[in-house]
């Protein structure tokens, strides 16, 4: 009940939803830049300590009515699934296939760019996943968050936190201007296991495809739950040994060219 009495709370919340929604969409070049992006940017300038606007007692709060507004959102898109549950059938394999994805960008292209920028063990924390809570407990369990791979989870899950949301917003929004690929193959690539970062990412493929609008939701939180389910067995027994293993030969390569060198 508290949380509901938090007046400076709600009138800042009601001032940043009613500011974007007068803005509404804007384009700019390739990017379509949609009110919840600006808003998520507007919520975090207003947030800065510095400012003294909010308080810390505001900002938990905050963080309170988030997790049941995502699980709301998350509740309301999964819906849409039951509509959709032939043709969702019909791309399971491609489902399961987009699992792949998680890894191949962030293991295949994140670990090798975090060791030429002179990252340690933190790397393998840090790119073995998407950086959200279950990953932060597989980590936890096995090499404890004070390890290096504890602090390159925990780094990457505030970066997340942070960016992730309006990053993923940007991507969507650029690649479906584009139209190089089928919305429901962006759908499925919104759903990474993180609400907010869906929610960013669906908001555009709804607004640039209302006519596919159910089919995006079904597909997109589908692809969210399996990513939730599934991607936490691909990251226990594939994803965090594997990223480990590349970080180690990876490592002594780099060694022995620099030995080479000298």
């Amino acid at each position: 009940m508290d949380i509901l009495k938090d007046s400076k709370l709600l009138l800042v919340s009601l001032f940043i939803i009613l500011l974007a929604e007068a803005i509404g969409q804007i384009k700019i070049s390739l990017v379509m830049v949609f009110p919840m992006l600006y808003s998520m940017l507007m919520g975090g300038i207003i947030s800065f300590p510095k400012f003294k606007i909010l308080n810390e007692k505001n900002m938990a709060h905050a963080t309170s009515i988030m997790s049941v507004a995502l699980v709301i959102l998350i509740a309301k898109l999964s819906t849409s699934v039951g509509a959709s549950w032939e043709k969702i059938i019909q791309a399971g394999g491609a489902l399961v296939l987009q699992e792949v994805g998680h890894f191949i960008g962030t293991i295949m292209l994140g670990l090798p760019l975090a060791i030429m920028l002179g990252m340690g063990r933190e790397a393998v924390g840090a790119t073995y996943s998407v950086g959200r809570e279950p990953n932060i407990a597989i980590i936890e369990a096995k090499y404890g968050l004070s390890s290096p791979e504890g602090r390159g989870v925990m780094a990457m899950y505030i970066c997340g936190t942070l960016y992730g949301a309006v990053w993923m917003g940007i991507l969507a929004s650029v690649i479906a201007g584009l139209d190089i690929l089928s919305p429901l193959a962006l759908a499925m690539g919104a759903g990474v296991g993180s609400g907010s970062m869906l929610a960013a990412a669906v908001a555009p493929l709804l607004e640039l495809y209302p006519d596919q609008a159910a089919d995006i939701q079904a597909f997109s939180s589908s692809a969210n739950l399996m990513s939730s389910v599934l991607g936490l067995y691909i990251y226990i027994f594939f994803s965090l040994p594997f990223a480990s293993y590349l970080y180690n030969k990876l490592k002594r390569k780099r060694a022995t060219a620099s030995a080479d060198t000298e």
